[in-house]
């Protein structure tokens, strides 16, 4: 799977077996004890994020959306990772974590009206602990690590009601600026954030060995915080690893930098085409570590599901899907003088005018022949 697959902490194989614990890098071991409920909530969670996700591709197809960044093959990183999130905690995403959105309970709908160009992002970031999307590659590092900063003078780390940060990115991140001082800033001032880096080996076109000449995880020893590789396809591994980084933040003990390895299944985008730069061969090969289908095998495995419980995911994963594309379908579009709105909390003299002198240019069309 990788160049150092010794280093990777992993809790359920690609065939659906059970590992009881893994030592990651740190020297950590790693472990989960869940309910069946539990189990069967994290395949709930993988069955409804991947055909949400399938529905907003193929919105977008249809020209109903701008563009889509698709999760396709991220999901166990995205809920595993959501997953270990407490109330309290704050998240700052990028523009593919629609499976953490989806864990945060904000309304599948919301990153959709996004990318259909209907609003600037709807979610209230002080109501649902999560940021906004964000579009400039690595900005949101430098975010979290702030908002860490101020966990810490305010004084919420190392009780156990503390608060951490935790900021997503991709591998190509790692390439800029914005994130290396981050890693800077968050090692010196100890600051309870969890970098976690989904990497999916591309870097929209670049491979991940255009990138590094070392695994990424083994970048943030440099910077003096612990790092750890982890099967981005298991999401018991991946919720595992999570929480223990989220903990270590929350207890004053500074940041960590999660390596989720795993594949983007699709294209960077629905603007990229992945077969001018991507073997056919190499897809095939993650397919047979496909999350969903090991979660699945390890249901049936121990008993824990039956065909019963897939099928009835699955329609009422198909439901929700249904569902959204209804709503999407019936989102009104804007009124074209709403860019003004938002932009001041009380507005200003300057913008009323610049309003009014836009609404008196589009009326002057009004009647005539253009």
């Amino acid at each position: 799977m990788a160049r150092d697959d010794d280093t990777l902490v992993q809790l359920l194989t690609p065939d659906g077996e059970r590992v009881d614990r893994a030592v990651g890098p740190d020297g950590v071991e790693y472990s989960v004890d869940l309910t069946d409920d539990e189990y069967r909530g994290f395949y709930r969670d993988l069955v409804t994020v991947r055909r949400l996700d399938a529905e907003a591709t193929a919105l977008q197809r249809q020209g109903e959306l701008g563009i889509w960044a698709s999760l396709l093959g991220q999901e166990a990183a995205q809920v595993g990772s959501g997953r270990a999130l407490r109330p309290k905690d704050m998240v700052f995403p990028t523009y593919r974590e629609h499976g953490v959105l989806y864990c945060r309970g904000i309304d599948p709908i919301m990153p959709l009206s996004l990318f259909r160009g209907v609003d600037q992002g709807a979610w209230d970031p002080h109501e649902t602990r999560c940021g906004m999307y964000t579009i400039v590659i690595g900005a949101q590092t430098l975010h979290a690590t702030g908002y860490a900063m101020g966990i810490t003078m305010d004084g919420k780390v190392g009780g156990d009601d503390g608060e951490a940060a935790i900021a997503y990115f991709g591998d190509g991140a790692t390439s800029q600026g914005d994130v290396n001082e981050a890693f800077i800033w968050s090692a010196v001032y100890t600051a309870p954030v969890v970098f976690f880096c989904q990497n999916n080996q591309y870097a929209i076109s670049e491979p991940i060995e255009r990138q590094t000449r070392v695994p990424l995880y083994q970048r943030a020893a440099g910077f003096g915080f612990p790092g750890v590789r982890v099967d981005g396809n298991d999401v018991l591994a991946s919720y595992a690893v999570t929480r223990h980084a989220l903990d270590h933040a929350r207890s004053g003990q500074g940041p960590t930098l999660i390596e989720a390895f795993t594949y983007r299944m699709g294209a960077h985008t629905t603007s990229d085409d992945p077969s001018r730069y991507r073997p056919p061969a190499e897809a095939e090969a993650w397919r047979s570590r496909d999350p969903i289908a090991r979660l699945a095998a390890f249901l049936r495995k121990q008993q824990i599901a039956d065909d019963s419980f897939f099928a009835e995911v699955d329609e009422q994963a198909k439901a929700e899907a249904v569902h959204l594309r209804e709503r999407v379908l019936a989102i009104p579009d804007p009124a074209p003088d709403s860019i003004f709105e938002n932009v001041y909390p009380h507005g200003s003299p300057l913008l009323d005018g610049e309003r009014a002198r836009f609404n008196a240019y589009r009326q002057s069309f009004e009647g005539s022949a253009h």
